[in-house]
């Protein structure tokens, strides 16, 4: 058979077979990269995992598993008592209180704070002489760890002290109060202190997200005739919405956590006029050496914020992230 002949006919069945078995060797081949990526993974989120199953996971499984044992924080678990502790919880007055506090310093920090934070960032966003030394001046505050913030703010507060010597200094000696003592008063005093200390934090959070906000949009927006407000509203505002909405998230979360400025503060007090459902854990758990009733306590406050993020993420994360896919594909 000539040359040509062969090369019409085409590979032999000798040909054919070893390209036959030539496909399958690319197999392991084709595995690699994958192979390679999930390995680096494993690498790089297993230390995470571990950290979050041993520090989080594995703590919240073990209060939950105390709380339904009177144990004193000692010795071996020989008294369960089921639902008794979370029961308890529920029919005190004094918990009930502590939620109504806790859910009032929640909302008024979204309803007072979320205006504060967006006024003073748009604010802070234009461009004037000491802009920077203003940015540091209202941030300074959340630097301060919360108990100096608390142990500072307990001195000025205190009768004769500071704020008291102001208000007179200026002729308005009738406002004076018993800042920490007066229980009609003493959860707003200690809301005024937790604007102050976290007041910054969402001002610096948001000023980020309005750098985000394209130039171009409110310049387009200026030449068809629309006025500073007209733009802020329909374009700065609905472009800030997933950052106003994640400072939300946090701001919330923390304020069903406060517990280290209220507790220095006034320790929940007076009468009870200023607990939060963390305070009432450590003063009604911990201090009174009731670690089974303090792990009730704490598994109701970890439902509480676990709730909330789960409504987060179903009505706002996913809406914001989607939104972020579809424009980095686009």
């Amino acid at each position: 058979m000539s040359r040509s002949t062969a090369l019409k006919a085409g590979p032999g069945p000798a040909a054919a077979g070893n390209t036959a078995a030539a496909g399958p060797r690319r197999a392991p081949w084709r595995r690699g990269p994958k192979l390679r990526k999930n390995t680096e993974l494993t690498i790089l989120l297993a230390p995470g995992l571990i950290l979050f199953v041993g520090f989080v996971l594995v703590p919240i499984v073990i209060a939950a598993y105390y709380s339904f044992y009177d144990w004193p924080g000692y010795g071996p678990l020989n008294h369960p008592i089921g639902l008794r502790n979370y029961t308890y919880a529920f029919e005190d007055p004094a918990f009930i209180h502590a939620i109504e506090h806790t859910l009032t310093l929640t909302v008024a920090s979204v309803l007072i704070q979320g205006p504060l934070s967006i006024g003073i960032a748009l604010l802070l966003n234009r461009k004037f002489l000491g802009r920077t030394f203003l940015r540091t001046v209202i941030f300074a505050p959340y630097v301060l760890p919360p108990a100096v913030t608390a142990v500072m703010w307990s001195l000025i507060l205190q009768p004769s002290g500071f704020l008291d010597q102001v208000f007179k200094a200026f002729g308005l000696g009738g406002l004076v109060q018993l800042w920490l003592a007066n229980t009609h008063i003493v959860l707003w005093t200690n809301f005024v202190v937790l604007t102050w200390q976290y007041l910054g934090f969402g001002i610096v959070l948001l000023l980020a997200g309005l750098q985000g906000v394209p130039e171009e949009l409110k310049e387009a927006a200026a030449i068809d005739g629309a006025g500073p407000w007209e733009v802020t509203r329909r374009i700065t505002l609905p472009l800030l919405a997933p950052t106003i909405r994640i400072w939300a998230f946090i701001t919330i979360i923390g304020s069903l956590q406060i517990f280290d400025i209220v507790w220095i503060l006034t320790e929940g007090g007076p009468a009870g006029s200023s607990g939060t459902i963390a305070t009432y854990m450590y003063l009604n758990g911990v201090q009174a050496d009731d670690f089974g009733f303090a792990g009730a306590i704490a598994v109701i406050l970890f439902a509480f914020c676990f709730v909330f993020a789960l409504i987060y993420q179903r009505f706002a994360l996913r809406r914001d992230t989607q939104g972020a896919l579809t424009r980095a594909v686009g």
